[in-house]
């Protein structure tokens, strides 16, 4: 049977077939397959950019394949919901540990041969075989930094190189969103209540939630590839950022809790920080710049608190977003 109406009956469940595809499309090197598992209108927003069509996807599928030819992706997690009551559609939040040498010339310059390290997110709408709407986050600055570069100076070379601040690739605001097919807002059950509230207090700088929320040993992922334990770990990365947008409006957009057989309690949260760059912290001195941020956090509790998460953002679209507005200082 398949695991929902118009899938292909291979796929034994939803992780497999998130776990599936991906292995086909970028360590079988499979492109073709593209056509058949995105769909031809498919929208993929990104903190960089918004991506829409079949094409210009497979077109950057190519470029990161020539950058990173031996790329690896193997799925840490998938932590996925039902997208109608028919259960004929889902959202996967799929946790991906990306190893990759950087052997050829593209983005992120000419070759290094580097071995990179690094994690993406990606939320999908999957309906009938195929990915429909998409939501991703790559740690750019844990890319970055392991070659050697500033997300920062990167960034400001990167306006240049494609065309400056009136002719560069804007990055991702609502105001530029494009509505897509998926319209939901993911489950509401216990588990991703707990996380979502607890999100919303430290993005709004109230990291006294910290305690009585996170185990004293909790393991935590971070942009840049920092990996961090504890109550001082979390209250560390949660208090710059909120610092840097102290008058942000915060939001969780899609939530997802889930008990399963020989798993601990997950939740998977898309939230956002939007507001003026007018505080301190990890973004240099306040610029007033007005900032969108995309955040995704992936979470795992026990029987003391949240025992471990995994935050992305990307570091590299809010420097954009500060460089374009103090025109590259």
């Amino acid at each position: 049977m398949p695991i929902a109406p118009g899938f292909d009956p291979k796929w034994a469940n939803v992780p497999d077939f998130v776990l599936g595809i991906t292995r086909e499309i970028w360590e079988d090197r499979r492109i073709s397959t593209l056509t058949a598992y995105y769909g031809d209108d498919l929208i993929v927003r990104s903190p960089a950019a918004i991506v829409r069509g079949n094409t210009n996807i497979i077109a950057a599928t190519q470029s990161t394949l020539a950058e990173f030819p031996g790329r690896e992706l193997p799925g840490e997690d998938v932590i996925w919901c039902w997208a109608d009551a028919a259960r004929s559609a889902f959202l996967s939040s799929h946790r991906l540990l990306c190893w990759a040498t950087h052997t050829g010339r593209g983005v992120y310059g000419a070759p290094s041969g580097r071995r990179l390290t690094y994690r993406i997110v990606a939320d999908c709408y999957c309906a009938e075989n195929q990915v429909r709407d998409e939501w991703l986050i790559r740690d750019q600055s844990a890319i970055l930094r392991q070659l050697g570069e500033d997300p920062k100076g990167w960034t400001r070379r990167l306006i240049a190189r494609e065309g400056g601040p009136e002719a560069c690739v804007a990055p991702f605001t609502p105001s530029r969103d494009i509505p897509g097919p998926y319209r939901g807002s993911g489950t509401f059950d216990a588990v991703s209540e707990q996380l979502s509230q607890t999100l919303l207090a430290l993005l709004r700088g109230q990291t006294g939630a910290i305690p009585s929320t996170y185990d004293r040993a909790a393991e935590l992922h971070y942009p840049g590839g920092i990996t961090a334990h504890g109550h001082t770990g979390a209250a560390s990365f949660w208090l710059d950022l909120a610092a840097a947008f102290p008058a942000a409006e915060v939001a969780v957009h899609h939530r997802i809790g889930r008990l399963d057989p020989e798993m601990p309690p997950r939740g998977a949260v898309r939230w956002s920080l939007t507001g003026r760059h007018d505080g301190p912290g990890p973004f240099g001195p306040p610029t007033g710049a007005d900032v969108h941020v995309m955040g995704i956090t992936h979470a795992e509790f026990g029987p003391r608190g949240l025992r471990r998460e995994w935050t992305l953002i990307d570091e590299t679209a809010i420097w954009k977003q500060i460089l374009l507005h103090t025109g590259g200082a």
